[in-house]
């Protein structure tokens, strides 16, 4: 009598669709096992999935019938799968004693149009790969014993264009379109989320669980439960509800007696409020990392009969907080103006967000498992991060990353799926989408790791900064629609915004003033210095990034033995960038701060430094403006991206085989509790255009330079530090330290020095010569003035980093264990160690470190672990700035 969900994952066959046979049900009895040669042209026979969910482009690779896509050129070898028509079939047994349930098919995600038979008889046309399709079924559509389920899908390419004939052209942005910075062309289809058979006499449909924080100062947790419930509810006599803490304690529980309307004849009803209960201080409020605990608590919902049989049972994790978006007017000016705050409130607590964008993290999203994903979370958990946004040209994930991301403690920006588009409005479509938007917002708006709902990527932007689109139908979507449904759906509430960027008036998505912001003119745009993130912040930017070449080993996976293409400019290296302008644009900011070299480990090394530097730069900057209350010029930065979707160069911290890149140290860093920073300003004896930091020596001279020095404190409390100032020559022996008590002030930045640059004399009788702090790096160190530990250090080293000379550091390496000891005699710059273990590249499982990419300098020995290799014939590398080639410094 209980209601069951068998998980229809055995026994699925795939098949191109033979338009030789004029009816598509006709295909069933044609089954059976593929006998075709491979190829293009043939039409082979059903064969059997190799599993479920599934997708056709992976079918067809593990069947040898096309190459792998992510190797060499072969995405161009492929192309013809997405203009083909592809089924999949199975079949399913209705047991004879089941005969007196009810029961439904659910399908959680069919990519993207699909006509679903059952027994020879269309039940469902899907065309929304983001919807979950519940079907009930009647006696009629099954039969006691064997039924067969049929899927068809055509191709989404092949539909979209006639959809164009009919309403316009869509453009669109999404990771397998091939689109800018994401990934190939490929356009897949296939079930590549669940399908389940539910059988019942009366069910549980949903659960509403109303998690709710009263505001500060007082935070009173209270909880309540809606239900709704289908079927033959005369059976149903009682539900019970029970709140558990994560060790399976009883908190609270109750039971109350659902009433139904009989005259209404209705097969579901929702009952509001069945439990409302204050819990006071029962329960423990969930926290983002580094803020608290984060506390997750069990509601379970039961139904039963007058006889206490068991009808239905259904489980929801929740967590207790209160998040907030505050837009409020500044007290103060920055650079920009005044404008109004965009920043995230949780619990009452403000807090600076650093944290990165996500896209999917493969373009065969069946090929993600749930450790996939906790691996991901838990490297951005790691690297301090406490924000993930997800973009809108994605996927709503499924349901495992929001559980991880409550348990990190990770907050989540979900975009709805709009991105880089221009689309339509018309009522059916308007209609798709709502019901899109009320699928996804209820299924996601119980995990305490949501903090906002947004409605697109960068479509407002197009007509306001590119200026490309003379309107935009689908503000009736963003400004209406997907509000409205947020609004009814999200009790307590989870704020929306209308678009990323979205800002001032006339919806400026340039104003740093108001909103947010999406800071490319770095890298694209005007194409300027990554010097200038200093002053190119605003109040929240969503967006900003610095790409670069992965490991090595990535790069020789898609090479795949190809050594004539193993160069940085080759054509090889050119189909796995989709950067636009990326020739020039590398060219540009590789010439300003690098010394060319042509071996293309180096360039590998120099692309990745140069990511480090931008980025670690903006992070560091932009962080100093959260200045406290009123003072909040900038509440946050999500680097674009996190993750790759396939072996690229890209903006990714981390690349496709999870190898993270110096960035991603150089970012944890930054996002520390406790963090120190310095802005070095260098003076010409003229006006110049070129960055603040750089020293020049040609038709302008540097005269001189001065020092900012501040701190941070991310930390609800006044933190006592010293700050020790070290100066080392990079051409001298010379040396000067200063050292400086000071206060750090709670959850902002703190202004610690503003000095000269300290420098070695010149020479006597030099007059015109170059300041002599063209060749001085500082170092700025916080220490706990009673135990004397290191809570932040950071190295400013003269810029551009073409015109150092980088002297040999006398690096000294001891292996312990998992901990690595360096010292060095001389500073040294962007110390990055990897391991070659000798494997092939895709099963070299990546080793993790506590911190890599360092600047190390004399008389401060760095320590940092990594995952144990023990075993392992391996070799440690160190690659760092005079030796980019690396060096071999341990085996194992």
């Amino acid at each position: 009598m209980q209601a069951q969900t068998t998980c229809l994952d055995r026994s699925w066959y795939w098949k191109e669709r033979d338009v030789s046979i004029s009816s598509v049900v006709d295909e069933i009895d044609a089954f059976r096992q593929d006998r075709g040669d491979a190829g293009v042209e043939v039409k082979p026979g059903w064969a059997a999935a190799s599993s479920f969910p599934s997708e056709i482009h992976v079918e067809l690779i593990k069947a040898g019938r096309i190459p792998d896509p992510f190797v060499g050129f072969n995405e161009h070898e492929v192309q013809w799968v997405g203009e083909r028509e592809w089924l999949y079939h199975t079949k399913f047994e209705i047991r004879p004693e089941e005969g007196n349930k009810a029961h439904a098919l659910i399908f959680e995600g069919l990519d993207t149009f699909c006509d679903v038979y059952l027994n020879r008889v269309k039940i469902l046309s899907a065309d929304n790969m983001f919807r979950t399709y519940a079907i009930p079924l009647t006696a009629s559509d099954l039969t006691s014993g064997e039924n067969v389920l049929l899927l068809h899908f055509r191709s989404a390419k092949l539909v979209a264009k006639a959809l164009e004939q009919q309403y316009g052209r869509v453009r669109a942005g999404s990771t397998n379109l091939g689109d800018p910075s994401r990934g190939p062309e490929l356009m897949t289809c296939g079930p590549y989320r669940p399908i389940k058979l539910l059988s019942y006499q009366a069910r549980i449909e949903s659960i509403n669980t109303h998690a709710m924080v009263s505001p500060a100062p007082d935070l009173a947790r209270a909880l309540k439960v809606d239900l709704t419930l289908t079927g033959i509810l005369s059976m149903v006599d009682s539900a019970k509800v029970v709140l558990k803490n994560r060790h399976g304690a009883v908190l609270r529980e109750g039971q109350v007696t659902p009433q139904y309307d009989q005259s209404s004849g209705r097969q579901i009803q929702e009952h509001a409020g069945i439990v409302s209960w204050e819990l006071k201080e029962s329960v423990q409020l969930w926290w983002p990392v580094s803020y608290g605990s984060q506390e997750l608590y069990d509601v379970e919902v039961s139904i039963s009969t007058k006889d206490g049989i068991l009808l239905d049972f259904q489980r929801q994790r929740v967590g207790f907080r209160l998040v907030e978006l505050v837009q409020e007017p500044l007290r103060e000016a920055d650079r920009h103006g005044t404008g109004t705050t965009f920043l995230f409130q949780v619990n009452g607590v403000r807090m600076f967000m650093g944290g990165s964008n996500w896209i999917p993290g493969h373009n065969f999203l069946t090929q993600l498992r749930p450790e996939d994903y906790r691996a991901w979370l838990t490297l951005l958990r790691d690297g301090n991060q406490n924000m993930i946004r997800l973009w809108g040209g994605g996927v709503y994930e499924p349901d495992c990353f929001y559980d991880i991301c409550d348990e990190l403690g990770i907050l989540v920006w979900q975009d709805f799926q709009f991105a880089c588009g221009v689309y339509p409005a018309h009522a059916e479509f308007v209609e798709n989408v709502k019901r899109e938007a009320e699928d996804n917002v209820s299924r996601l708006r119980h995990h305490p790791s949501i903090a906002l709902f947004c409605g697109n990527n960068e479509d407002y932007q197009q007509v306001l900064q590119w200026g490309d689109v003379s309107d935009l139908p689908a503000r009736l979507i963003y400004e209406h629609v997907l509000p409205s449904v947020v609004t009814r759906l999200c009790d307590p509430p989870i704020p929306y915004h209308p678009g990323s960027p979205y800002g001032g008036q006339g919806w400026d998505t340039a104003d740093p003033t108001v909103g947010d912001i999406h800071q490319w003119d770095i890298w694209a745009g005007k194409e300027r210095p990554w010097q200038e993130y200093t002053f190119r912040n605003g109040r929240f930017v969503s967006e900003f990034g610095m790409p670069s070449f992965p490991d090595v080993k990535t790069v020789d996976h898609w090479l795949d033995g190809n050594t004539k293409e193993r160069w940085a400019q080759s054509r090889l290296m050119a189909q796995h960038n989709r950067a636009g302008s990326h020739e020039r644009r590398f060219a540009i900011v590789m010439n300003e701060n690098f010394r060319l070299k042509s071996d293309l480990e180096t360039h590998i090394y120099n692309t990745q430094i140069m990511q480090s530097e931008a980025v670690s730069l903006a992070y560091r900057t932009w962080r100093r403006e959260w200045r406290g209350r009123g003072k909040e010029f900038t509440a946050g930065a999500l680097i674009w991206q996190l993750n790759d979707c396939w072996p690229v160069i890209s903006w990714s911290l981390v690349d496709f085989f999870r190898r993270a890149k110096p960035a991603y140290y150089t970012i944890a860093r930054e996002l520390e509790p406790i963090t120190v920073g310095i802005m070095r300003t260098v003076m010409q004896n003229r006006d110049n255009d070129r960055p603040k930091q750089f020293y020049e020596f040609g038709a302008f001279r540097s005269v001189g330079a001065s020092l900012e020095v501040w701190g941070t404190n991310s930390t609800l409390e006044p933190r006592q530090i010293r700050l020790e100032l070290r100066c080392f020559d990079l051409l001298s022996d010379w040396n000067q330290i200063e050292v400086l008590d000071a206060i750090l002030y709670p959850n902002q930045s703190t202004e610690l020095l503003a000095i000269p640059c300290p420098c070695p004399p010149l020479p006597e009788g030099i007059i015109h010569a170059v300041t002599s702090s063209s060749s001085v790096v500082v170092g700025a160190r916080l220490i706990e003035p009673g135990s004397g530990d290191t809570l932040a250090r950071y190295a400013d080293w003269p810029q551009p980093f073409r015109h150092v000379d980088f002297p040999d550091p006398r690096l000294s390496v001891e292996v312990a264990g998992q901990k690595v000891c360096v010292q060095v005699e001389k500073p040294v710059k962007g110390l990055f160690f990897t391991v070659d273990t000798g494997r092939a590249s895709e099963a070299d499982e990546p080793v993790i470190w506590t911190d890599n990419a360092l600047d190390v300098l004399p008389g401060d020995p760095q320590t940092v672990e990594m995952r144990c290799l023990e075993g392992k014939q391996s070799k440690l590398r160190a690659a760092y700035m005079g030796c980019e080639r690396g060096v071999v410094v341990h085996h194992w």
